[in-house]
């Protein structure tokens, strides 16, 4: 993929960018290892100081840098500055909290005398210069919620964002820059995908965090592997939407539609596959499809707009794909499966409820990114757990029910990183985010977020000996 903005609305493209040199490569890190040498003895009141201008700089610019975003990947303006907004809130969140969530932990002295030491503690120190590979669906939000922690933990950052979304990730490197951290601390690198692994296994580099597919996790992680290098991975997800008989039927399908084309249904948090009771399953199926069939489709800059172009134009093929393998099997299509005829020009698809999926389908086991649901009946929370839990991933999950005994079962059987009760997930500074199986490992945000990329030090002092 050529390094580039081109608007998926119109499918236009507007700027190009040439991409580093090998010259330009060994500059960023240079400037990255040696900004790591001085910026990680910083206090981190002189850190939390520089993220809160930079977060500042961000809501000041939050009208710009959204209508940037809508027009690199297509997300529905009022969804961009909401994306601008949070990555301030979590800015801040982390200058206000880091200090605490790293401080020396000291072990109990009785638990450490058999060790013969007088005192012991662990600290917290950061890696050094960790590369980030960050896709484009969140193109703030899901570098900020890497850099913020990264930051205030001492460590630096070398940013490698995806190709189709170069002017936010400029935007990124400049942001830091402008906020006054040190030369070097937070970096772009406008580099095309076959250069990440040069840029990986330079010993400059401590360690990696990836968020896109699973074949770029694997990649990552088998050259990070190669170099016992620490990764965190956040990948795909098919998260369930489960509804059992004792829920609000009307909020569950309201807050369906919502946590289905969040994002023009491009986001990995979002829910795909709606297992309904069959004691409710038809009024489910009605409410939700209406609501998705009476969302506004169009021009991502509209104020009215619902639902935006895909951001690529091969996503949109690979999701056309996926329905129309399903409506081969025998899938029922209740709204949707189509490119809208009004939106000829740009990369559009109609939101879409599918129903009768079967196993035989791509759909069942692959990641539907777009605005695209499956529907299924089950018979009891047992089978909506056992469906739930039938696919390769485990990012997330949600669960309607007003029973306790419900939600116990469900937040142990579930395998997932999140079970969300009445209600849609959602990523939070504060609550610790990732998954399991092919979703990735490690975590991002929250306390254990920020220590991912830390050396977790024991300092062990001696007993003084007595002389015999």
């Amino acid at each position: 993929m050529p390094i580039a903005t081109v608007n998926p609305t119109t499918g236009q493209t507007l700027r190009t960018f040439d991409p580093l040199d090998a010259q330009g490569v060994e500059r960023c890190l240079a400037d990255a290892a040696a900004a790591a040498a001085t910026y990680r003895r910083t206090a981190f009141a002189e850190r939390a100081e520089l993220l809160v201008r930079a977060a500042a700089l961000l809501e000041a610019e939050t009208e710009d840098i959204a209508r940037t975003m809508t027009t690199e990947m297509g997300k529905p303006l009022a969804a961009a500055r909401a994306e601008a907004a949070k990555c301030a809130k979590a800015m801040r969140w982390y200058a206000a909290r880091a200090e605490s969530l790293l401080a020396d932990e000291h072990p109990a002295p009785d638990d450490v005398r058999d060790a013969g030491a007088a005192a012991v503690r662990v600290a917290y120190r950061p890696l050094g210069v960790i590369l980030a590979v960050m896709p484009w669906n969140f193109p703030l939000w899901q570098v900020v919620r890497f850099a913020a922690p990264a930051l205030m933990a001492g460590n630096v950052g070398l940013l490698k964002h995806a190709s189709n979304v170069p002017q936010t990730a400029l935007y990124l490197g400049e942001l830091f820059h402008r906020a006054g951290f040190p030369r070097g601390c937070f970096q772009t690198l406008l580099i095309g995908s076959a250069a990440v692994e040069g840029v990986l296994r330079d010993p400059r580099v401590a360690a990696a965090t990836l968020t896109g597919s699973e074949p770029a996790g694997r990649a990552v992680a088998s050259v990070a592997g190669d170099e016992v290098k620490k990764t965190v991975l956040e990948l795909g997800g098919s998260d369930p939407f489960i509804v059992m008989p004792s829920a609000d039927i009307d909020r569950a399908a309201r807050t369906a539609v919502t946590a289905r084309v969040q994002n023009n249904g491009q986001s990995c948090i979002a829910a795909k596959r709606f297992i309904v009771h069959a004691d409710v399953h038809d009024e489910f199926a009605e409410r939700f499809t209406a609501g998705m069939r009476a969302l506004t489709v169009g021009d991502p800059m509209e104020e009215s707009t619902d639902v935006g172009p895909l951001a690529t134009e091969a996503g949109r093929s690979d999701l056309e794909e996926l329905v129309d393998d399903a409506v081969r099997h025998s899938a029922t299509v209740l709204c949707g499966g189509r490119r809208p005829p009004r939106h000829a020009d740009g990369w559009f698809y109609e939101p879409t409820v599918l129903t009768d999926v079967t196993p035989a389908m791509r759909i069942d086991r692959e990641e539907a990114f777009g605005p695209v649901a499956t529907l299924y009946r089950v018979g009891s929370l047992e089978e909506a757990v056992e469906r739930a839990n039938d696919t390769p991933f485990g990012l997330s999950s949600n669960l309607w029910t007003r029973s306790e005994a419900d939600v116990e079962q469900a937040a142990r059987d579930l395998e997932a990183g999140g079970v969300f009760v009445n209600g849609m997930t959602a990523s939070h500074p504060a609550l610790p985010f990732g998954g399991v199986k092919r979703s990735g490992y490690g975590r991002e945000l929250s306390g254990h977020g920020i220590r991912e990329f830390c050396n977790i030090t024991t300092v062990w002092r001696a007993a003084e000996q007595t002389p015999s």
